[in-house]
């Protein structure tokens, strides 16, 4: 099976290096080429315990890449996470949806085939919907499902918590994708 994940940072990294330990194929793509040179130079854009050796031991196997580039990390992929930034609304407190929004018009442009986009970024209820939408305007060929897929990760504690989770939740609206 082979995984793309968008976004880099805490929840997307960690995910991703973890399924890359499982045995998985995954590419991993932020904006930020910096994080992209250091995180393929080995180097963790942030402290967690066991990351690093991860990171290490999963490119080095081959089952972990990064990149820049959305597509590249899309095409052929049978899962997509959306694992971007949600940060505040200044003034309402809001969500700010803009990235998980531009991470769906990026992956619609680079599906080739049926592909489940699981959005682990925390968002209000009612983005899946909006995800869906927005990968169908801008690609009406498109064969993919929308699916929720929350992350509950502590820090300091991420990996065991991946790992061996207590639960794990998807909200999926076809059985195409629950297989």
């Amino acid at each position: 099976m082979k995984i793309a994940m968008i976004g880099a940072g805490y929840v997307g990294l960690v995910s991703a290096a973890c399924f890359a330990d499982f045995g998985y194929r995954v590419a991993c793509v932020d904006a930020d080429g910096r994080k992209i040179d250091d995180l393929r130079a080995g180097r963790a854009p942030f402290f967690e315990p066991g990351l690093p050796e991860l990171i290490a031991v999963n490119s080095g196997a081959g089952r972990l890449t990064f990149t820049t580039n959305v597509a590249e990390a899309v095409r052929g992929a049978d899962v997509v996470f959306i694992a971007v930034g949600t940060p505040s609304r200044r003034g309402d407190g809001h969500a700010d949806l803009s990235f998980v929004f531009a991470a769906a018009k990026e992956i619609a442009g680079a599906i080739e085939d049926y592909a489940v986009i699981a959005v682990k970024s925390t968002v209000p209820v009612g983005t899946g919907d909006r995800v869906d939408e927005i990968v169908r305007q801008a690609n009406p060929a498109a064969r993919f499902s929308v699916v929720s897929n929350p992350e509950f990760l502590r820090e300091g504690a991420a990996i065991e918590d991946f790992k061996r989770p207590d639960r794990v939740v998807v909200g999926a609206p076809d059985e195409e994708s629950v297989r």
